[in-house]
């Protein structure tokens, strides 16, 4: 089941560092960044009901 509610300790912290991670990047490089951030991270969750709950997730908000 996918975790919706609010669930990271600094929020704020966590975006900054998101946000400096992209720091200097090319628009091809930082969409690489996200793509391999993604997938680093779809691993680590591991469950592919989670994971397609996920990506319909992120579809319906992006509509």
């Amino acid at each position: 089941m996918l975790r919706t509610d609010p669930n990271i300790s600094d929020p704020d912290g966590f975006y900054a560092e998101l946000i400096a991670a992209h720091d200097g990047l090319s628009e091809d490089q930082s969409a690489a960044l996200n793509a391999r951030l993604i997938l680093i991270l779809a691993n680590h969750v591991g469950d592919m009901g989670t994971l397609r709950e996920a990506l319909a997730a992120a579809r319906s908000a992006a509509r």
